[in-house]
């Protein structure tokens, strides 16, 4: 007994998942810079060695900080988002669906995704408990998934996609030993230590764990296009049943009722496969549900010639320079000359160091001991006020061209205003606020539409004993 390969889709897969190597590295920086680690980027030194912002800064004698701006923004956006889910609460079927899944929550978390990668993408899952048929949602890490280049911002031109997944042997043996023991044993092999496979991110998992490829292709077969004109239907069916339709035809003609009309056709459909990291093919079937889907959602901003742009990474510049700002600032404050003691070498008493001098400098209601000598000026302090170079009226400007080119402004993010600004202008300004962001709700609203629509399809599973996703 043997699984079958299919190498082939496995490297179409891996080539997939390369191809998306830009979006997973911008993901990973912009997702940095919502966090807080703002002075990760790479630099190169005087010396041509490649280090972080923050190393570079360090090694010239500042304190890298950061004032977070792009969380404080995000929280926003996603507040307004919950905000707006209050007043318009789903019902009926829609209700459950939502409730079950805590979709509220789950949808936040997902907007504050897609506010830092652009992508947004949930999974569907069916199964069966003891109230029926319940339909399961859950968010996927733009890193696990791939897909096909594609332009289309529905999806309608996706051709393969997929993810991966890791599982514990246990949970994998469950899944795809379809009640055979010498299947289960084989399984156990495969994924044994001598047969892990160095390829990669893409083919490794983590210690302990097995890594399954998920992958859906649209696939294309021949069959016939029928139309029964006695039942009003249209319908295809396989080439192999010609004979049986030709024999109800047949018996049709002798009842003298209407006959079944029927052409070659080219019938598309979508196929899964759960691949292990060899090609080894650990289960194989064609989409089982009427919507004849995969169970993917997928939503890319804006998908403009195929490239994704986040609404994070339009603010990423001002909050480097901001930074900088800051850090410019505090060094030029801590390295100005205020407080330094001019103190005559001549005149120090034996009895004390200059570093114990220095030390009761700094101390209040201190006494130091001299030598005065005649001609010479005793101890005396310097104190000079720092430059004043343009970096706070720079700081505030930054500050602004923050709001304006993110779009939220002020008032959006409650920020107080002054008492002669009116009512009806402070509702103006966060109305026009909202103008500015309703691309991105309304494309993110587009995309749970999308969901529910495919959630609450007519099932029409037939055997789903292998077949979770919907």
């Amino acid at each position: 007994m043997f699984l079958p390969k299919n190498e082939q889709l496995l490297a179409i897969a891996h080539k997939a998942w390369q191809n998306g190597a830009t979006m997973r590295a911008n993901r990973s920086r912009y997702k940095q810079y919502t966090y807080g680690q703002q002075w990760n980027d790479p630099v190169v030194d005087e010396n041509g060695v490649t280090i972080t912002e923050g190393e570079l800064a360090m090694r010239n004698g500042k304190r890298p900080m950061s004032n977070n701006l792009i969380r404080q923004l995000v929280k926003c956006v996603v507040g307004r988002f919950r905000n707006s889910l209050t007043l318009a609460q789903p019902i009926n079927q829609l209700a459950d669906f939502y409730e079950y899944n805590n979709l509220d929550e789950l949808d936040s978390r997902l907007l504050e995704e897609f506010l830092i990668s652009g992508c947004a993408i949930q999974r569907l899952s069916h199964y069966e408990n003891s109230k029926g048929p319940q339909v399961i949602v859950e968010n996927i890490n733009p890193d696990r998934f791939f897909v096909n280049d594609f332009r289309d911002p529905r999806g309608w031109d996706i051709e393969m996609l997929g993810m991966l997944h890791d599982m514990s042997i246990d949970e994998l043996i469950m899944r795809f030993e379809h009640g055979d023991r010498r299947r289960a044993q084989m399984l156990r092999q495969l994924y044994s230590a001598d047969n892990i496979l160095m390829g990669g991110k893409f083919l490794n998992a983590p210690t302990g764990r097995c890594r399954v490829v998920e992958v859906w292709t649209l696939q294309s077969d021949e069959s016939l296009l029928c139309h029964d004109p006695l039942e009003a239907q249209v319908f295809t069916t396989s080439l192999d049943n010609s004979m049986a339709l030709e024999t109800e035809n047949a018996l049709r003609r002798k009842e003298n009722r209407p006959t079944i009309s029927s052409r070659w056709h080219i019938n598309t459909h979508w196929h899964c496969h759960y691949l292990a990291p060899d090609g080894s093919v650990l289960q194989s079937f064609r989409s089982p549900y009427h919507h004849a889907s995969h169970p993917f959602v997928i939503k890319f901003y804006p998908l403009i010639d195929g490239e994704v742009h986040s609404f994070v990474e339009d603010v990423i510049d001002q909050q480097r320079y901001i930074n900088r700002l800051i850090v410019m600032i505090d060094h030029i404050m801590s390295t100005s000359a205020k407080g330094a003691l001019l103190f005559p070498a001549n005149q120090r008493h034996e009895s004390m160091s200059w570093e114990q001098i220095a030390s009761q400098w700094a101390k209040s209601d201190s006494v130091i001991p001299y030598n005065p000598s005649n001609g010479n000026p005793p101890p005396q302090q310097i104190a000079a006020n720092n430059t004043n170079i343009g970096a706070f009226e720079l700081l505030s400007l930054e500050m602004k061209l923050f709001e304006e080119v993110s779009g939220v402004s002020g008032a959006l993010m409650g920020k107080e205003t002054s008492p002669s600004t009116g009512s009806a202008l402070y509702e103006s300004q966060i109305k026009n606020a909202t103008i500015a962001l309703a691309d991105i709700f309304e494309t993110f609203n587009h995309f749970r539409a999308t969901r529910d629509h495919k959630a609450h399809s007519p099932l029409g599973l037939g055997d789903t004993h292998n077949a979770e996703p919907i």
